[in-house]
């Protein structure tokens, strides 16, 4: 095989984020409901045999900063790389390369996981670009390293998230459609999670009593003290319920969505929402209507498990 194109690298709305406390090093424990959307990004992979990792960035935005020189993509290739050299011997892992082509339409520092998506279809694509017949398990361990993120991405659907992000349960959600907006003004995760405001002692919640009201269950505890450092993110949240939706933001940020009732009479387009109602949205905003998936589009990439 010498080339995956067209590869999908979707996003992930937190339904709800609690944060539970904080360990001693540092990292604070969560909860939450990650949904994956049809919000993408698209990744095309070419086989290289001088053993070199290199990334292209293929819609570029007018006077934009470029991508760095090792994003997560770069750092994911290079990780799996280090794990061939035990699969293949020094000598034919350290021939393995790939040029890696991004199309990014994942709005960046909105927290809604597109590094860490981007990093996760990248461990996939090459995995089977490079015949490495790794595990998901096996990939797993080379993606917490990567960012808190990058596991769930690689576990196939929606999923309840416990600890750093390393504990997975899989969800069911029934369908719905978001509104998804994002400011022009994006957040730094550390920023957030350094605050001395932050709530870190959220009641531990059970999925049972998420299930009863998945989409309007909890909160997200970042949210307060985000909005210090962005206004856009009150800007989003008033406009969302100038139009009727309540809403919240994702992640750690700067995005905030709301899900549209079934007998919500928005007039939609193929691709979003209708012009009259995206224009009402505040100067500068990204608006996007998703839709949740069935289940991740590279599920099953990783072969089966050694049992």
């Amino acid at each position: 095989m010498k080339a995956l194109y067209d590869v999908c690298a979707p996003a992930k709305l937190n339904l709800f984020l609690h944060v539970t406390g904080r360990r001693d090093d540092g990292y604070h424990l969560l909860q939450s409901a990650f949904m994956l959307v049809d919000w993408c990004d698209t990744l095309h992979f070419e086989r290289r045999q001088d053993g070199q990792i290199t990334r292209e960035d293929l819609n570029p935005a007018p006077g934009g900063a470029p991508l760095p020189p090792n994003d997560l993509c770069v750092r994911a290739a290079h990780a799996l790389k280090q794990a061939a050299r035990q699969q293949l011997g020094a000598d034919t892992a350290d021939r393995l390369g790939a040029h890696i082509g991004l199309i990014k339409n994942v709005p960046t520092q909105a927290g809604m996981g597109g590094g860490s998506s981007d990093a996760a279809s990248t461990l996939l694509a090459l995995n089977r670009l490079w015949a490495l017949h790794l595990s998901t398990s096996q990939l797993m361990a080379l993606a917490l390293p990567l960012g808190a993120d990058v596991p769930f991405f690689l576990s196939g659907g929606h999923a309840w998230i416990e600890g750093i992000g390393e504990k997975i349960t899989p969800l069911n959600l029934p369908p719905a459609r978001f509104v998804v907006a994002k400011p022009p003004d994006g957040l730094d995760t550390a920023k957030i999670f350094s605050h001395p405001d932050l709530p870190r002692a959220s009641e531990t919640a059970i999925i049972s009593g998420f299930a009863t009201n998945p989409f309007g269950f909890g909160r997200n505890d970042l949210q307060v003290v985000s909005r210090q450092f962005c206004p856009g993110i009150d800007q989003g949240l008033h406009w969302l319920e100038s139009v009727g939706l309540a809403g919240r933001m994702t992640g750690s940020g700067s995005c905030v969505f709301a899900v549209l009732p079934d007998d919500s009479q928005l007039s939609l387009q193929p691709g979003g929402l209708s012009s009259d109602f995206e224009n009402s949205a505040p100067a500068g905003f990204r608006v996007k209507v998703c839709r949740n998936l069935v289940s991740h589009p590279l599920n099953g990439w990783a072969v089966n498990e050694i049992v």
